[in-house]
């Protein structure tokens, strides 16, 4: 964040100053961390399920910060003795600074939704802008009430264009945040029924999902997946065009000739060839949502392809890896069916002469259909032809019915209550041939499996030395 003065903060915010000497001193930035504050910035108390902000503001203030933003209905023990902007609600304050900041920026803001596969758009989005235009985006996962804020605030005056992700636990949340940050460009890169147990049903996400699509424009633009007949069909909540974005005919952007190696996918689309270093067919659909951003921007094949090419997987998004003897597949960070179907693909589409091992943990929040997931999610896997899978979770008996309904033989599956039993199973079921990925929920805790066997490779190592 480029520099503002208390004083302008204070106006933003409709905050009262409380011991500011000096109301010109500029401020750097916003933090909401007392440990993370540099100096200079602006320490943002906000209250939290399990800490409250204004227990921290005195040492935010000793480690450099200028002054403190608070909650003025906080008890008179809770308001720190420091120079301080008081507001009713600092959680609303941080969104309409964020707004105001919003204003005084003149970059483009894409905004990036959908049920699955929003991270892995925004930095694939970010690479091929990158290689045009000087830009930011979302830290890490921002994309709720506070990170799309904090996200905001990142945005400088040198900066031509910002990526945001926006995600949603509930119907009127995206419209929320879509009014702070006010995108021109909005992406929806999928529906599945992914926190079903919050949202209620898949028509509840399709709503949510949309109002992203609803906030943009009429100079705007929205980036649609036009195989899939749901997305698609959202382009007519937007009142800017839609560029629908594809593998069949009727696309605006048509990838063609896909060749999928190991950790590589190379593909056709507009006549030029492009390369991706990344792991999964679905990576393709992210870099044509890039390509198609990008052409409309005015970037040539050449410099999209050089972002293309500087890609680099998200941490816990389909990572490949060599661990020690084994190639891993880390794609731990979270899962629904269609990012569960996707991994099955990826390890389908693996060339190797060894076997193929998929690790599952549990598909949260699906609510009553969660039986039903999981048991198709073991159909799928079997037909993909992948030679071993093991399950962690309560659901991972549905898992391995599914299999076994499909065909594939007990003695290639494991129904793993304990992550202990699991990690045993895979030490038997592991040769220095095999690649092994591994997935599952947040809440499943998935890379405890890799962390695992980066230690049993630590572990040889030491011996070998």
């Amino acid at each position: 964040m480029e520099g503002v003065t208390l004083q302008e903060v204070a106006s933003a915010i409709g905050g009262q100053a409380i011991g500011i000497v000096r109301p010109e001193t500029v401020v750097s930035g916003v933090a909401i961390d007392s440990r993370s504050v540099r100096p200079g910035e602006l320490f943002w108390a906000l209250r939290g399920e399990k800490h409250d902000g204004h227990d921290f503001a005195n040492e935010a203030i000793r480690r450099g910060a200028s002054a403190a933003v608070v909650q003025s209905e906080q008890p008179t023990h809770k308001i720190p003795a420091i120079p301080a902007i008081a507001v009713p609600d600092t959680l609303r304050a941080l969104s309409e600074f964020a707004g105001w900041h919003r204003k005084r920026q003149e970059a483009l803001i894409v905004g990036v939704t959908g049920s699955f596969g929003k991270t892995t758009t925004r930095a694939m989005i970010h690479a091929v802008l990158s290689a045009g235009f000087p830009g930011t985006q979302s830290p890490k996962n921002y994309n709720n009430h506070l990170g799309v804020p904090l996200s905001l605030l990142e945005i400088e005056r040198r900066h031509e264009f910002a990526v945001l992700e926006f995600g949603a636990s509930g119907i009127g949340e995206i419209e929320t945040l879509s009014r702070i940050a006010a995108p021109e460009v909005g992406v929806v890169t999928g529906i599945a029924p992914a926190h079903l147990e919050r949202f209620g049903g898949i028509e509840n996400i399709i709503l949510a999902k949309g109002e992203l699509l609803e906030s943009l424009p009429v100079g705007g633009f929205a980036i649609l997946p036009g195989d899939d007949p749901i997305t698609s069909g959202m382009a007519r909540r937007a009142a800017c065009p839609a560029i629908f974005i594809g593998e069949r005919e009727h696309n605006d952007l048509r990838a063609i000739d896909i060749a999928i190696r190991n950790g590589r996918i190379s593909f056709t689309a507009d006549g030029h060839r492009y390369q991706l270093h990344a792991t999964g067919r679905h990576h393709v659909q992210a870099a044509l949502i890039a390509l198609a951003i990008g052409r409309e921007v005015g970037m040539s094949p050449a410099d999209m392809e050089r972002g293309l090419e500087i890609f680099q997987s998200v941490p816990g998004r389909c990572v490949t890896e060599r661990i020690g003897r084994w190639t891993v597949i880390d794609d731990t960070y979270n899962a629904n069916p269609a990012s569960m179907r996707a991994a099955c693909d990826t390890l389908r589409d693996w060339r190797t002469a060894g076997r193929k091992l998929l690790v599952a943990g549990d598909m949260l929040e699906l609510g009553t259909e969660a039986t039903a997931r999981h048991r198709a999610l073991g159909r799928y896997a079997a037909a993909c032809g992948i030679d071993r899978i093991a399950v962690h979770g309560i659901h991972a008996g549905e898992v391995i019915r599914g299999c076994l309904e499909q065909g594939m033989s007990a003695d290639r599956l494991a129904e793993c209550q304990d992550i202990d039993v699991l990690l045993m199973t895979l030490d038997c079921w592991l040769d220095d041939t095999a690649v092994l990925l591994v997935k599952g929920s947040r809440g499943m805790r998935m890379e405890r499996v890799i962390e695992h066997w980066k230690e049993q490779a630590r572990q040889s190592n030491r011996r070998a030395a």
